[in-house]
């Protein structure tokens, strides 16, 4: 048990972090608004929330003007999404030994 458990990544443990992957794992790229309206969350926690991301190094973010308006581009990286499907693997190892 305790060895799934290593496996199991505190930088996916916040559903919205979980939310924000989980988008990105079945979509080339996401952008700000629609992350928000998916996942339901105000600005400053989207942001907070991708940013700790992209600190992992799991997401990047790519900013842009399109007009005059701005517009943000998130990403998984190829770490990113093999963080995330150990880390998916791992839940359903342990789940499976429930």
């Amino acid at each position: 048990m305790k060895n799934i458990l290593q496996h199991i990544n505190k930088a996916f443990d916040h559903r919205i972090r979980l939310g924000i992957m989980s988008i990105l794992m079945v979509n080339e790229y996401a952008d700000f608004n629609t992350l928000k309206e998916l996942l339901g969350v105000t600005d400053g926690n989207l942001a907070s929330h991708a940013k700790a991301l992209e600190t992992e190094g799991y997401i990047t973010i790519e900013k842009q003007f399109i007009g005059k308006k701005p517009n943000t581009k998130y990403l998984a990286t190829p770490a990113g999404r093999k963080a995330f499907r150990e880390h998916i693997y791992a839940l359903e190892k342990l789940i499976q030994k429930s």
